[in-house]
């Protein structure tokens, strides 16, 4: 039984850690707006080339996080401590409706979202949250 509950809170770590990734993607994906997303100017500046999509850019900005402008940090620090709530919020709810679900491409939250009926109120607030609002 104890082997399972470790299994169990690293199949949860091991999601959230994709929610994580989605979400910190949204927070820094770059768009024509510097002043409305922070890290625009460091990621167009620090990973030149680097094609959006599947968490790369966020890898770019990570491996790079020394040279990150002030704003773009901050951003980045209020990213994480959203997907930190969000996983709080739908951790009973992953468990519950996506536990066999493989993670990768957004497939936790696509699941969430076909069992929105079902979902916790925190879970459900979470996710009526506008992307990149995680």
């Amino acid at each position: 039984m104890e082997n399972r509950t470790i299994y169990s809170a690293i199949r949860f770590n091991r999601l959230a850690l994709i929610v994580g990734v989605f979400s910190l993607t949204m927070a820094v994906n770059v768009s024509a707006q510097p002043t409305v997303r922070p890290c625009v100017e460091d990621a167009e500046k620090l990973c030149k080339g680097i094609q959006a999509g599947q968490g790369r850019l966020a890898q770019c900005l990570k491996e790079h996080s020394n040279q990150l402008s002030p704003a773009c940090k901050a951003n980045i620090a209020e990213a994480k401590e959203k997907i930190q709530d969000f996983t709080q919020a739908c951790k009973d709810d992953m468990t519950k409706h996506c536990n066999g679900i493989k993670p990768g491409g957004g497939k936790i939250l696509q699941c969430l979202k076909q069992h929105e009926a079902e979902l916790t109120p925190q879970c459900k607030e979470k996710m009526a949250q506008p992307k990149g609002k995680l």
